[in-house]
């Protein structure tokens, strides 16, 4: 019986290193709240992958545990693998197969009797019905990815994994597919996503953790995280352009930019900027401007600055 108080996914102490000396992961510990979206943001090489396939009971860890929903993923692999669907990176399919055959078979895999009208739904949510009695070969490598995530889903998890879901997806498919997990986290399943789109990240999840070099750096609610290490700035449309800062302003954190035409102020998000003060002295120094606006930073700046600290 699925424990209902533990989280879908807790990860403690892991680590892998492999035969050649190299440690994938280095003690991560990690849990994952039941129907939120987790987006695991890192590098290439980082560990996203490898952290994926150990709690998929693909890759085996080297020290540490996982439960999935309070169960052992090595004592009850079995009932844990079932509770969970992956998607993968690598577009691996049955080419000869039908996109019906394919799927329905992957649900037959997990000991799932047969529902046709579950894998009816599961293709029109992901606009394949009309591709289920086509090839898999004949399909095009947006087509092959919902393929994926229709076999991932097939035998109904309580957890999906996603794993660089729409890399190679256009953009029309990508949103699509965005529909498709909001509809499945409003049904109570739990959404664990790595890519290289920030901004999906950004836009979807509820939280975000930050590996690097197989450790995690930090892990925090999205708007938290935006509101703890991001940056706010001012930029000035310049009425003259300008070469240099004057003597009497090197101390703020200006940056001339656009060949001088525009000049940025960047400050806190947590923090009240004097934006007043700041205009009177630029004023008193004779720089004039023609328009003003303010941005936020984006978490693809905040993830920049976490994992290019040395």
């Amino acid at each position: 019986m699925t424990d209902n108080s533990s989280p879908s996914v807790a990860i403690a102490g892991i680590t892998k290193t492999y035969a050649s000396g190299q440690q994938a992961l280095k003690k991560v510990d990690l849990e994952i709240k039941r129907g939120e979206i987790f987006a695991l943001l890192g590098p290439n090489g980082a560990g996203k992958t490898t952290l994926i396939g150990i709690v998929c009971g693909i890759v085996t860890p080297s020290a540490g545990t996982v439960r999935i929903n309070g169960f052992d993923h090595q004592k009850d692999f079995r009932h844990t693998r079932r509770l969970i669907g992956l998607v993968p990176q690598e577009l691996s399919t049955d080419a000869f197969e039908s996109v019906w055959d394919t799927v329905s078979f992957s649900r037959g895999l997990f000991g799932c009797a047969p529902k046709p009208a579950y894998i009816e739904q599961v293709l029109r949510d992901l606009s394949l019905w009309d591709k289920k009695d086509q090839r898999i070969m004949a399909l095009s490598g947006g087509m092959k990815r919902r393929v994926l995530i229709a076999k991932a889903l097939s035998h109904e998890p309580e957890i999906l994994f996603l794993d660089e879901p729409t890399a190679g997806v256009d953009v029309s498919l990508r949103r699509e597919m965005w529909n498709l997990v909001r509809s499945l986290r409003e049904r109570g399943v739990t959404i664990i996503l790595t890519t290289h789109y920030i901004q999906e990240a950004e836009e979807m999840a509820d939280r975000i953790g930050v590996i690097n070099k197989g450790e995690l750096v930090l892990v925090e609610d999205k708007a938290t995280l935006m509101a703890k290490l991001g940056r706010r700035y001012l930029s000035l449309e310049l009425a003259q352009p300008l070469a240099a800062l004057p003597s009497e302003l090197q101390d703020l954190p200006l940056e001339i930019k656009a060949d001088g035409r525009q000049l940025d102020y960047s400050f806190d998000a947590k923090q009240d900027a004097d934006i007043p003060t700041l205009l009177q002295r630029l004023a008193a120094a004779g720089i004039t401007f023609t328009d003003l606006t303010t941005r936020e930073s984006s978490l693809e700046e905040i993830f920049v600055r976490l994992v290019h600290t040395d």
